[in-house]
C-alpha cells in the first residue's frame, strides 16, 4: 500500500490532497476516510489504496499510520515573525515596567491586553519538538 502525508483536507468541501512518498499528489475524497472520521489533519502520516479517478490518482481506504502532528506546531509563526512579535512584546513590557516604576499599575485594559499577549506568545513557544 502506498503511504504519504496529508497535504490538506477541507471538511466543508469534502476533499483534500495527499502527497505520496514519491512526491505525487493524490486526490483524497471524504469517502476514503475511515468510517466515523470526518476530517484528517494536515501532515498526518497515512497509508491508502490508489484507484484511477476521473482527474488522476485517487486515494481509497485511508488509514492514519502515525500520530498526527501538533496543530500548534503546524500553525505557529515562522522564527522571523516570532522575532518581531517578541520585540513588540518587549516594548509593551518596558512600558508596563515604567508604569510600575512610578508606583502605579498599567490601566486594567492595558494589563488585560498584555496578559493575553503573554499567554499567546507562551503558547507559541510551548511546543514539544
Amino acid at each position: 500500500m502506498p503511504s504519504g502525508k496529508v497535504r490538506w483536507f477541507d471538511q466543508k468541501r469534502g476533499y483534500g490532497f495527499i502527497t505520496d512518498d514519491q512526491g505525487n499528489d493524490v486526490f483524497l475524497p471524504a469517502a476514503a476516510l475511515p468510517q466515523g472520521t470526518h476530517t484528517v489533519r494536515k501532515g498526518a502520516k497515512v497509508v491508502f489504496s490508489v484507484v484511477d479517478g476521473r482527474k488522476g490518482p485517487q486515494a481509497m481506504d485511508l488509514q492514519v499510520s502515525g500520530p498526527a502532528p501538533s496543530i500548534v506546531r503546524a500553525t505557529r509563526p515562522s522564527p522571523d515573525d516570532m522575532a518581531a512579535i517578541v520585540e513588540d512584546l518587549i516594548k509593551l513590557l518596558d512600558s508596563a515596567g515604567n508604569h510600575l516604576r512610578h508606583h502605579r499599575y498599567p490601566s486594567q485594559a492595558e494589563s488585560g491586553k498584555l496578559a493575553a499577549l503573554l499567554r499567546a506568545v507562551a503558547d507559541d513557544f510551548d511546543v514539544e519538538d
